[in-house]
């Protein structure tokens, strides 16, 4: 597997990588905010894959710089891969390239109480990688609760 900045090629992969999470996240294929979420990260180059052997993505990431606070906007490892560490080369990665310390990195992720939270491990995964559990985020596109998890860096 490799981690590379994403480019225009990699947009069939994102949305294959979306179709697999859309029954957590709500429509993202469809979506003409995805896609210009998704546009708009490869233009300022804040956009990862993580390429399998045989080239398909493993996973998918779209981040956001700031002075201080740094976002996880999209995480997604596919079906296959997830549990493989996937997940931890691309945020292993986002933070090598984009995060200086002191800082923080946010993600808002499924509420204790959502269908999703532990069916995605989504939050035990973030947990895993020294995120802390914040405050309630405004729900998802689904009605889904969510939350804020919070990791310092330096």
């Amino acid at each position: 597997m490799t981690v590379r900045l994403a480019g225009e090629q990699d947009v069939p992969g994102f949305l294959s990588l979306a179709a697999q999470v859309e029954h957590w996240f709500g429509p993202m294929v469809g979506d003409a905010g995805f896609h210009a979420a998704l546009a708009d990260h490869l233009r300022r180059s804040q956009a990862l894959v993580a390429a399998a052997a045989g080239g398909d993505l493993a996973g998918g990431l779209l981040f956001g710089t700031g002075t201080r606070t740094h976002h996880v906007h999209w995480l997604v490892v596919g079906e296959q891969s997830r549990g493989t560490g996937v997940g931890r080369a691309l945020m292993d990665d986002a933070i090598r390239r984009w995060v200086r310390g002191p800082a923080a990195v946010e993600v808002v992720t499924f509420g204790a109480d959502h269908p999703g939270a532990s069916a995605s491990g989504a939050r035990a995964f973030y947990e895993r990688l020294g995120f802390v559990a914040g405050e309630a985020a405004d729900p998802g596109p689904e009605g889904g609760s969510r939350q804020v998890f919070r990791r310092t860096i330096g």
